[in-house]
Parts: structure tokens; sequence; C-alpha cells
């Protein structure tokens, strides 16, 4: 019999309790976060991202709301972002209050998508982590900046965010060790796996369509693992199309990515739209039309805001509302004087799940009653990007 969509976030619910119980007990002497000083001086702050990401900027950004909560920055909201970086948002933290917290003006580094700027950049922020040791804690947002700081060499506490399996990645040693003492990094292990079983169990597709970048980088941001995990148990095929994502150009990215959905419209009866570069707030109107037209069932990796803009469903992010609070409390736990490599890397967001009702209408599917009933929210019009 097949399970029920209800029956199916229960047992995402439940299996995201027991990832957290069965986290390591964190062994902060204050497990909250609270702020504390650095021997009456602020904590030198740094940050280090692969290249601008939509998704690097909204992780950081919920970091910030939550130390905002914790204590460690007063301000009152977050003033709106132009663009995908984060420098003027860096730039900003220059003038925001704080007793606890300095952003340190020339200690936010970015690779830009390119090769020989990545290696440039790894090598001079080694060196200064390594030799100028002015930095307290770094910020690594995304796998390049995961993989560029979790080497020999240095002992400045790392956070990596935003990456989607840090162990697939080689960043951590597994989700229950890090491997090294001076990093953590956040991992949910049954989030792609959930996904794909909840798409599964509602639109019941044979062949799901996956457009990705092959790398290594490019098959872990896709999920490729969990695809693959469940194609035998659910009986479905794997179609595939390759694009070009971890580049400086935009544009050629967001060109490839649309060119491979239109390929993957002819071939597959569903669309996964996972993590890359090419698929961005200008290319996903182009990517939403394209299953529209072909009357295709899509899911966004990324979450909800994905579906107001067009497409079918997700499981989505919470708004980084809660990603955003574990974040700040493991930065104010490892300040307080833990090992990051003491503190649980599992979190699994709270299962939230997104549905656009025009584009269900537009592509003519109806959608089980009980998604409708257990669905937290319920677009009814497709929208722009905000």
């Amino acid at each position: 019999m097949r399970t029920t969509f209800r029956g199916i976030l229960a047992a995402i619910a439940m299996a995201a309790l027991a990832a957290v119980l069965a986290a390591p007990a964190c062994l902060a002497a204050d497990p909250s976060g609270a702020p504390v000083k650095n021997n009456g001086q602020k904590w030198r702050i740094g940050y280090y991202e692969g290249g601008e990401y939509i998704d690097y900027q909204k992780n950081f950004i919920s970091l910030l709301h939550g130390l905002r909560d914790l204590g460690w920055l007063d301000f009152a909201e977050v003033p709106p972002q132009q663009g995908e970086g984060v420098q003027e948002l860096w730039k900003w933290l220059g003038t925001v209050k704080s007793d606890f917290l300095e952003f340190v003006p020339d200690a936010c580094y970015s690779a830009n998508w390119d090769d020989a700027t990545r290696e440039a950049t790894r090598a001079a922020l080694l060196e200064r982590l390594s030799g100028r040791r002015d930095i307290d804690l770094m910020l690594a947002l995304g796998t390049w900046a995961g993989q560029d700081l979790a080497v020999d060499g240095h002992s400045v506490p790392c956070v990596v965010m935003a990456t989607a399996n840090p162990q697939t990645a080689g960043i951590i040693k597994s989700a229950d060790d890090s491997g090294r003492d001076n990093i953590h990094a956040r991992i949910a292990p049954e989030r792609f796996l959930q996904q794909v079983r909840v798409f599964h169990d509602v639109v019941g597709f044979k062949k799901i369509g996956v457009a990705y970048e092959d790398t290594p980088a490019g098959r872990t941001y896709a999920a490729l693992d969990a695809l693959e995990a469940l194609a035998p148990e659910l009986g479905y095929q794997i179609v595939t199309c390759h694009t070009k994502s971890d580049i400086a150009d935009k544009a050629e990215a967001e060109a490839s990515a649309i060119a491979c959905f239109r390929e993957l419209a002819t071939k597959a009866d569903a669309i996964y739209v996972t993590v890359q570069g090419g698929v961005s707030e200008r290319s996903l109107p182009e990517v939403v039309k394209i299953a529209l037209d072909a009357r295709i069932p899509t899911f966004s990796q990324n979450g909800s805001d994905e579906v107001r803009q067009g497409l079918l469903m997700s499981i989505s992010l919470a708004g980084y509302k809660y990603v955003g609070q574990f974040y700040a409390r493991t930065v104010g736990q490892i300040l307080g004087g833990t090992k990051p490599r003491a503190l649980g890397q599992i979190f699994e967001d709270p299962p939230k799940i997104a549905i656009n009702l025009k584009t269900a209408e537009l592509i003519q599917f109806d959608p089980p009653v009980d998604m409708l009933l257990a669905a937290d929210e319920v677009f009814e019009q497709i929208e722009p990007a905000r």
C-alpha cells in the first residue's frame, strides 16, 4: 500500500527528532551560546565564500539574526540587500553596535568562483590564520570554503555553513565527528532522502530529471547519492544533464541550466531542481516556464521561495530561522570556550511543506487532499522574485 503523505511527514518529523537526540551533547560551559568577551576585548570574525550565491547571503543573514537574539549584536533589522553577495553587508556590520564582536573590515574573502582566484585566496588566508593569527573565528560559506579551511596548518575555529553535504565533500569525517578540533559543519543527513521520498509519494514519477555540474562538488549539490540510493526502492530512473555552475560567468551558468531544463523536460516526467550557480532569480522564471509548458511537476531542493516563484513544491527551510539559531548558538559556544569538534553537527530543519496551487493548475496536477491539509505554505499565484 502506498504510504500517505501525512505518514511521510510524520516519519520526517520523527527522523529529525531522532537525529537531534542522537547528536553529541553540547559541552560548552553555557550551552545557550550567551555573549562573552575575549579577555575584555571583542572577538574578531572573518568570512570566506567560494563566490557570490544567494543561499550564502541568506544563511549569513540568518546567523546575524540569531546572534542579535542572543545578545551578541545590537541592531533592529538587516538592511535590504542588492545582488547575491555579502560585501555591502560586511561593510554595514562595521556600523553595528556590539560589545563582543568585530567583523574585521579586511577579512571578508571570496574566490569569485574562479579556480586561480581560489588558490591565491586560500594561500593568503591560510598564511594569515597561521602567521598573523589576528582572526578568532572564521565563517566558511559553502563547499569550496569549507574544503579550503578544513586542512592542516592552522588552528583557528571554523564554522562551515550552507553546504549540501559536508561529509561527502570531505570537509568532515562523519556526521558525529568533524575529524578536526577546529572544524564544525552542520549536516542534515536525512534532508535529501526526505525530499525525494515526499516528491515521489506525491507525484509517483518514473523518470526524475536532475541538472548539475559534473564535478565532485556539483554531484554533491545535486544530492546524487540520495537519488541513487532510493532509485531501486522506489522504482524510478534518473535522467541527468550537465550544467556549468561554479564559474565566474553567471550568465553562462544560467544559460547552461536553462538548456538542461529544456532537455530534461522532453525526457523526464518530473524534475528535481537542485542548488547550483545557474539557478538564480534571473534564470528561475525561464526554468518555471519550461516546466509549465511541458506540464512537468517540479520540486525545489532550495525551499519555499522558489515555490512561491512557480516551482510546484518543496520542503522548505522555514525561512532560515531555525538554522540561523543553530549557527548562532554554535558560534556562541565556540567563543565561550568549547572546541568546535565537541559540538553536535546534526541539525534537521522542522518539516515545512510548500506548494503552489497555480502551478498545479497550469500543469494539470491534482494535489492529494492530505498534502493540502498538511501544507504549511500554500501559494495561489506565481509571484516574482522579491
